[in-house]
């Protein structure tokens, strides 16, 4: 079955040049040109990927993207329309597993697509169950969720990915620049903050709210790992 993805974005020269460069490479795609239209879209099909605009009418993407992770867990690749970093952090912070920037080009945005894709298709079909956990959290990677005290934990694709990337290693330190490529999966074009973002909203769901850290460590001037 053809994976499906949804545009929505409010310029549609742009819309429509994404769905024509998607339904070359074989993804079924519909488009929405606003906010209130995509989340119609979200509520009445199932999708794949949704790549979601910033700056649009009625709703902008920042609350479309609050709508989508309060019942969805699809992976979501935010358009910003400059190089602010505010905009990139706030789309992290509210659940967005990747960005890029306009003007971009199709073949980098279909590599962002394929590899948000993959990824969710890696995890749809483990055949093995296997099980990490580590005192209260349990990462099961048949099932492609996270328990912490046998309460499933609502993680975006990437916070999930990260967290399986370290767990598996544990007491091994990775730079920022290797996560970015380990996990997000292709040379990445974004800041390496996003990792920094990625870990603490992953730290804000797996860690008590105690201000001490437990599960993800930072090692000083290096970057992070998984408790031993």
């Amino acid at each position: 079955m053809k994976d499906k993805i949804l545009v929505v974005d409010d310029e549609k020269a742009i819309a429509d040049i994404i769905k024509f460069n998607l339904e070359k490479e074989e993804y079924t795609v519909e488009v929405a040109y606003d906010g209130e239209e995509g989340m119609e879209k979200v509520h009445n099909s199932e999708f794949n990927l949704i790549i979601l605009d910033v700056m649009m009418p009625k709703k902008d993407g920042f609350q479309v993207l609050k709508e989508i992770r309060a019942e969805y867990n699809i992976p979501v690749l935010m358009l910003t329309a400059k190089e602010e970093e505010v905009d990139k952090v706030l789309g992290l912070e509210l659940g967005a597993d990747d960005y890029i920037t306009k003007p971009f080009s199709m073949r980098e945005l279909v590599a962002r697509v394929k590899s948000n894709l993959r990824r969710v298709d890696f995890g749809n079909h483990q055949e093995i169950p296997k099980i990490i956990e580590s005192d209260e959290i349990k990462i099961d990677l048949d099932k492609y969720e996270v328990m912490k005290n046998e309460e499933i934990l609502d993680l975006t694709l990437r916070e999930y990915e990260l967290l399986k990337f370290l767990a598996k290693s544990p007491g091994q330190v990775f730079t920022r620049e290797q996560l970015l490529e380990e996990v997000w999966g292709y040379e990445y074009y974004g800041d390496i903050r996003t990792v920094d973002v990625t870990v603490r909203r992953l730290r804000e769901k797996i860690e008590d709210d105690d201000g001490e850290f437990i599960y993800i460590l930072t090692k000083r001037g290096v970057g992070y790992y998984f408790r031993r």
